[in-house]
């Protein structure tokens, strides 16, 4: 994959995470000030709860990719964007394609999925 394509398709990325992830938080910071009210039915509570749970682990997952994605840039101004993490072979185009804030070829992030789980 052409590095300055791929830096455009990451820098594309990280807004989209931004402002995602921007959206989520104004959206819980609404929602949190309704969780202080005790008069609330409890199922209701409940529900708000459950939701804030939801929103903390989509805000998580948000900082996880955000977190690939800096990575990936910062491969790109190392030069080693394309390289598995691991193995030090070239990253398939096609992984690279599908996925530019990859670290590791199919082979090894298999094997990393498998052993975190």
């Amino acid at each position: 994959m052409d590095t300055q394509d791929a830096r455009q398709q990451l820098e594309q990325m990280l807004r989209e995470i931004d402002s995602a992830s921007a959206v989520l938080e104004a959206e819980g910071a609404g929602e949190s000030s309704e969780l202080s009210h005790l008069d609330q039915h409890p199922a209701e509570t409940a529900s708000e709860v459950t939701d804030a749970a939801e929103q903390a682990a989509l805000l998580e997952s948000f900082a996880d990719r955000k977190a690939q994605v800096v990575g990936a840039l910062a491969r790109l101004d190392d030069g080693t964007y394309g390289v598995c993490v691991d193995c030090g072979q070239p990253i398939a185009d096609a992984r690279l394609e599908v996925r530019p804030e990859a670290a590791r070829c199919l082979a090894d992030q298999e094997k990393a999925e498998a052993a975190a789980t």
